[in-house]
């Protein structure tokens, strides 16, 4: 059974931290790119952060200079730290799998092109 289970959202003031953490199990996690979607209320889901399986971060552009991606091939673990931030990141932020890093950050980005997602953990950012 596959399973990605998100962990370590929060509720932090603006120029706070905060550390995501995915555990998995159930598929070849080393054979997957790894990554991060949030979604805010009435917005689409987007691609975040996404790293490949030799640990080559890919990022978008609001996520540049502020969040960093890692992961874990021993321990099946993915983390997202993020730092500075700001009321326009909260929202609920979704581990995902998906075959390509471009299918999670970049333009072939989008939900649709996901294998496997966690049940998301929510992150609040006040002003």
């Amino acid at each position: 059974q596959v399973q990605l289970v998100e962990s370590g959202g929060d509720s932090v003031q603006t120029g706070g931290s905060l550390t995501l953490s995915c555990e998995t199990s159930g598929f070849t996690y080393e054979n997957y790119c790894m990554g991060w979607f949030r979604q805010s209320p009435g917005k689409e889901r987007e691609g975040v952060a996404a790293i490949d399986s030799r640990g080559m971060p890919y990022y978008a552009d609001s996520a540049k200079g502020r969040f960093t991606i890692s992961r874990d091939n021993a321990k099946k673990i993915m983390t997202l730290q993020m730092s500075s931030l700001k009321p326009e990141d909260t929202a609920m932020y979704y581990c995902a799998a998906a075959f390509f890093c471009p299918q999670i950050v970049g333009p072939l980005s989008g939900a649709g092109q996901v294998n496997y997602w966690g049940q998301g953990t929510r992150v609040t950012v006040s002003s």
